[in-house]
């Protein structure tokens, strides 16, 4: 009778099965929320007429949240709601007024640090019109912070 064939193959070796090694790790999700482009009329600025009139300022986000469960739950409880980010930025941007655009980012960031599981934010506040005796299209102020700075 002829050995079964079937038999001679379980003797190969497979080079591709480890089965020696740990299972093999599903691959990591870094999740970043970004919001662009929020617009809000605020009264930030080094001179009183400035702080008083007030101007348009455009708002740009970027949250680093690393893995989070919404990647497999589906669920707006486990990630970071960017509705809420936006109604908290907008609060501390129109509460009170800085003079500079980087007291203001950084404000930003420190709240959305303390409020958000976030591993870094970066906040970057354009001013479309500022108030300069020269033609520009915009100036900006950008912030990046990570958590436990």
């Amino acid at each position: 009778m002829a050995p079964d064939r079937d038999d001679d193959l379980d003797d190969l070796e497979d080079p591709y099965d480890d089965e020696d090694e740990d299972e093999e790790e599903s691959p990591q999700t870094e999740v970043t929320i970004e919001v662009t482009g929020l617009s809000l009329y605020t009264h930030h600025g080094v001179t009183a007429a400035e702080r008083e009139i007030g101007q348009r300022l455009i708002l740009d986000l970027r949250l680093e949240v690393g893995e989070c469960d919404a990647t497999v739950t589906d669920m707006v409880d486990d990630t970071v709601d960017y509705g809420v980010v936006c109604e908290r930025v907008a609060l501390i941007a129109q509460q009170r007024s800085y003079k500079t655009l980087e007291r203001l980012c950084s404000a930003i960031a420190d709240r959305l640090l303390g409020d958000f599981a976030a591993e870094e934010v970066w906040v970057k506040a354009t001013k479309p019109e500022p108030p300069i005796p020269l033609p520009v299209e915009s100036v900006s102020v950008e912030i990046w912070r990570q958590a436990g700075e």
